[in-house]
């Protein structure tokens, strides 16, 4: 009964976790009030070299997705795409600034510096469809400021729930 528990408060808290599902918002048309009435408040907005800009709306440090948002320099509606795909990810590249990754995928969920390797790691909550475990971390390593790696974290319940994948 435990585990019935432990399964379905994982899924309503999944649910609180998320952001709005987009309304039909059509390109060109749809401005601003249309934006924030599909996704809320964005979290971060950033100026595009055309004028226009693109919100951030990020879902963490719980949900799974970070929605960016692209505006004309009219603030008319453009595209949005979830920066937290697997094509979005895969855009993260050795080099990067951490203000290029930070902008590529949007607020981070959590940071730890490790000592021993002199990296700094920034990871993400990502969709656990093709992972095991109860959820999939995304995870940027920073060196020196720079990006060195990327690399998955799969997490399991503690007590050995779903299979009995325990730490």
């Amino acid at each position: 009964m435990k585990r019935v528990h432990l399964l379905l408060l994982s899924i309503v808290l999944a649910g609180c976790a998320s952001l709005r599902s987009p309304v039909a918002l059509e390109p060109g048309v749809s401005g601003l009030a249309e934006v924030r009435a599909a996704f809320g408040q964005p979290y971060r907005s950033y100026a595009e070299p055309d004028g226009g800009k693109t919100l951030e709306f990020s879902s963490q440090p719980n949900g799974i997705t970070c929605h960016m948002v692209r505006l004309d320099a009219a603030g008319r509606f453009v595209s949005v795409r979830d920066a937290l795909s697997e094509a979005g990810l895969a855009r993260v590249k050795p080099g990067m600034s951490r203000e290029q990754v930070s902008r590529l995928l949007g607020n981070h969920r959590s940071v730890e510096f490790f000592r021993l390797s002199g990296e700094e790691v920034w990871d993400w909550n990502v969709d656990n469809r093709n992972g095991p475990g109860v959820a999939t971390r995304f995870n940027v390593h920073f060196k020196d400021g720079r990006v060195v790696r990327t690399s998955t974290t799969y997490v399991f319940p503690a007590d050995g729930v779903f299979g009995g994948y325990g730490l």
